[in-house]
């Protein structure tokens, strides 16, 4: 384990916040309507209008509690060019996430319905959390580094070096309960000009740790992709994908120690048993983890019979599956009792209400 140090504050306002402090409607930026830009493929979206939707699968019994009957698919909002890190403000009830081609981050207001730009640009951000006082955490591909938007719309960046040389590009993130904030940094944002910019990359591929007091740890090395990542509801154990395990996609677990910093024994939660592409989760109260699910291009296999949220359960048993027409890549709980589901999928936003809540 390695550590390095970095906080500082970068004097970019992007819009001033409420004088409470909390997120609201209007807090760090204000969306703009998209009119007609066509900004990427829109995507039909022809709603279930019978219930229940039977983009809902019940893999295994224990499944069936967390469908709804009278609860099907939406789609929010279109016209991204690949959606990824969303995150949701309860103060305010509205959705963050990231468009990282196009530069920019969506926000979905789920009062009024509103979509449209919540920032640009965003240094083509990628993963998005909310740390325990509210502020927007963001993974920039563009930059290399972690920033925070505070209250005041300042943004503050965490992390953008270890020991002497630049991040790769931070991909997903996520905060612990003790303050600490956790992101992988795989080298795909500049593995191309698509998300980010080219580069060599200066660092092995890692996921971080970056605790209260701004010491920075490489906490794990040995991945070829970290990508998403999540705690249990107890946060007794880390959840890591490797999108570059062989043959197949792979999710591991590790048991988190009492002090909330040291990890061991590592094992193989599931793997992806071939085409099916592992990206982005989010975790239940009940500790089920539910997964961005797609093909992964490889040739002979349908994107159609792979796309949508595969549901494993904490001993890693598939448990159920949320057909949509796209692949998702990242997903995350809100609404006002935490029990909708948010899924940035490809070029667009969906949802759906289910009977379990989100653990953070």
């Amino acid at each position: 384990m390695h550590t390095s140090r970095g906080l500082h504050e970068q004097g970019s306002l992007i819009e001033p916040a409420s004088s409470s402090g909390m997120a609201t409607a209007d807090a760090f930026a204000g969306a703009q309507p998209l009119g007609g830009s066509p900004d990427a493929h829109r995507v039909a979206f022809q709603p279930s209008t019978r219930y229940p939707d039977v983009a809902i699968e019940i893999l295994d019994p224990s499944f069936a509690k967390y469908r709804l009957y009278s609860s099907a698919v939406e789609q929010l909002g279109t016209g991204m060019r690949w959606a990824e890190g969303p995150v949701y403000f309860p103060a305010a009830r509205y959705l963050v996430l990231s468009d990282i081609p196009n530069n920019r981050m969506m926000r979905y207001d789920e009062v009024t319905g509103h979509w449209g730009v919540f920032r640009q640009p965003s240094n083509q951000s990628n993963g998005n959390t909310r740390d325990r006082q509210g502020r927007l955490v963001t993974c920039e591909h563009l930059t290399r580094r972690v920033t925070r938007t505070e209250h005041s719309g300042k943004i503050t960046v965490l992390a953008q070096g270890y020991q002497g040389k630049r991040l790769n590009s931070p991909n997903d993130v996520v905060c612990q309960s003790n303050g600490a904030i956790w992101f992988t940094d795989p080298p795909f944002g500049i593995a191309g000009h698509w998300e980010g910019e080219k580069a060599t990359p200066e660092l092995p591929p890692s996921v971080y740790r970056l605790s209260p007091d701004g010491e920075l740890q490489a906490m794990i090395t040995d991945l070829a992709g970290p990508n998403g990542l999540a705690f249990s509801p107890d946060e007794s154990k880390l959840y890591v994908i490797d999108s570059r395990a062989t043959p197949s996609r792979v999710l591991w677990q590790y048991d988190v120690g009492a002090n909330g910093v040291t990890l061991s024994n590592k094992s193989k939660l599931f793997d992806a048993h071939g085409a099916g592409a592992l990206d982005g989760f989010t975790v239940d109260t009940d500790g089920n983890l539910w997964c961005g699910w797609g093909s992964d291009g490889r040739a002979g296999v349908s994107s159609a019979d792979l796309d949508g949220v595969k549901v494993f359960n904490a001993n890693g048993q598939p448990i159920g599956f949320i057909r949509l027409p796209e692949r998702c890549a990242n997903l995350t709980f809100g609404g006002p009792k935490n029990n909708r589901l948010y899924m940035a999928s490809s070029h667009s936003l969906y949802s759906l209400y289910v009977e379990a809540e989100g653990a953070v």
